[in-house]
C-alpha cells in the first residue's frame, strides 16, 4: 500500500528520500505550488519521480459538497479513502479592502476550521457531532489535506496566511500525536508556513492531555470548551467532566506555556435558561482569577431534535457586560455559517451512498 506523503513532516520525509534536499523541493511543490502529481515536479530526477509514484501518493480527499452561507462562510464535505466523511469550514474573518484606485490594500483574512476525528468520543449533550458516535482518528495528512483542498478550491495563494482552528469534528487532544504532527507540517517554512501562533487547539478539557500538549512546546494557542461553572451542570452538558473536573482543567491551564502576548481562550456556550444567568457570570469571574484569559461567549446553535434553546441577545450582552466590568476580556462570537449548519457543534459525518449525500 502506498504511503500518503502528506502524513510526513519534512524532517520525516528527509529520512525517506535521498538526498535530503529533495524533501524540501517536494514540500514546495505540494504546499506552495499545489501540485498533486509527482510527474509535474519538474526539478526532480526522473528516477526519483518514478520511485515516488511507486511508493507514495498525494492523497487529497474528494470534495463531495460545498455549501455557502449568506455571510460568505463555506462548509465542505470531504470523502476520505475509506468512504467515511468529515466536514470542514472556511470562515472569512475580515473583508478585502481597496484604495481609491481599486488596488488591494488588505486581502480577505480567512480561518479554516478543521476536523481531527470522524465523530467524537466526548458526547457533549449540545453537540451534533457526537450523535453519530466515534469512528476513528484522522491521520496528520487527512487533517492537513482539508486546508490544502480548501485553499486550492478558493484560489487562496500559498503565501497568503490563514488561521487554523482545530474546532471541527472530534476532540483534538484525543488524537494528540496526529494533531501535533499536523501543526508541524502546517508551520514548515517550505510548506504552507502557517505559524503555530495562528493555530488554535480547542479541547473539551482532557487535563492530562493539556499537560502533554504543553510539554510538546508547539507554540499553539489553547482554547478550553468550558460551558459551565460548576461540576454538576458541566457533567450534564459534558460527561467527560466526570473524569476531568473543572478544578483539574483550571490547574492544567495555569501550567500551560503560553506566549506572553497571548491569552488562553475559554469558550462558553450560552444556553437559554441553563447557564445564561448573572450568578453563572459571577462564578466564571472567580474561576478565571489569576489566568490571563479571554472568554468567547457563543450563542447555542440549534439543530433538529435538540433539547436546548438559543438565548436572546439581551441576556448574552448582560452576561458580557458583567465580565467586562470585572476586568475579564470577553467577546460575543458571531456564529458564522449558521444557515448552512456550519457553526460550532453542528458538524457531523454524512452517510454517502452512490456518490450522493443523504
Amino acid at each position: 500500500m502506498k504511503k500518503n506523503i502528506l502524513d510526513f513532516t519534512k524532517d520525516e520525509l528527509e529520512e525517506e528520500i535521498s538526498p535530503k534536499f529533495r524533501a524540501k523541493q517536494i514540500y514546495q511543490w505540494i504546499y506552495q505550488k499545489y501540485v498533486d502529481n509527482f510527474d509535474n515536479m519538474s526539478n526532480l530526477p526522473k528516477e526519483l519521480r518514478i520511485k515516488l509514484k511507486e511508493n507514495y501518493e498525494i492523497y487529497i480527499p474528494k470534495i463531495l459538497k460545498v455549501e455557502k452561507s449568506i455571510d460568505g462562510s463555506k462548509k465542505y464535505l470531504f470523502e476520505l479513502k475509506d468512504g467515511h466523511t468529515v466536514e470542514s469550514v472556511l470562515l472569512p474573518m475580515k473583508k478585502e479592502e481597496r484604495d481609491e484606485n481599486g488596488d488591494i490594500i488588505r486581502h480577505t483574512r480567512f480561518t479554516v476550521c478543521v476536523s481531527s476525528q470522524i465523530g467524537c468520543k466526548v458526547g457533549c449533550a449540545f453537540c451534533l457531532t457526537a450523535k453519530g458516535g466515534f469512528i476513528r482518528n484522522l491521520t496528520a495528512g487527512e487533517i492537513v489535506s482539508q486546508v490544502l483542498a480548501i485553499k486550492k478550491d478558493n484560489d487562496i495563494a500559498s503565501n497568503r496566511r490563514v488561521n487554523i482552528v482545530y474546532m471541527g469534528m472530534g476532540e483534538p487532544l484525543d488524537n494528540l500525536d496526529n494533531v501535533a504532527k499536523a501543526v508541524k507540517i502546517f508551520s514548515d517554512e517550505n510548506g504552507l508556513s502557517i505559524s503555530p501562533r495562528r493555530q488554535t487547539i480547542s479541547t473539551s478539557g482532557l487535563a492530562p492531555k493539556i499537560k502533554k500538549l504543553g510539554e510538546k512546546k508547539l507554540g499553539v494557542l489553547l482554547a478550553i470548551s468550558l460551558h459551565a461553572v460548576d461540576d454538576k451542570l458541566r457533567e450534564e452538558l459534558m460527561p467527560i467532566n466526570k473524569a476531568y473536573n473543572i478544578e483539574s482543567i483550571i490547574q492544567a491551564v495555569k501550567e500551560f506555556p503560553i506566549d506572553l502576548r497571548k491569552r488562553v481562550m475559554f469558550e462558553y456556550l450560552i444556553i437559554k435558561n441553563v447557564n445564561d444567568d448573572l450568578k453563572s457570570a459571577k462564578k466564571l469571574v472567580k474561576l478565571l482569577n489569576g489566568i490571563k484569559a479571554k472568554v468567547n461567549l457563543i450563542l447555542f446553535n440549534p439543530y433538529p431534535g435538540s433539547q436546548f434553546d438559543r438565548p436572546d441577545i439581551e441576556t448574552v450582552n448582560r452576561f458580557q457586560k458583567y465580565l467586562l466590568e470585572k476586568g475579564v476580556l470577553c467577546t460575543v462570537r458571531e456564529s458564522k455559517g449558521l444557515d448552512i449548519s456550519a457553526a460550532c457543534g453542528q458538524l457531523k459525518e454524512i452517510e454517502v451512498k452512490s456518490g450522493n449525500t443523504v
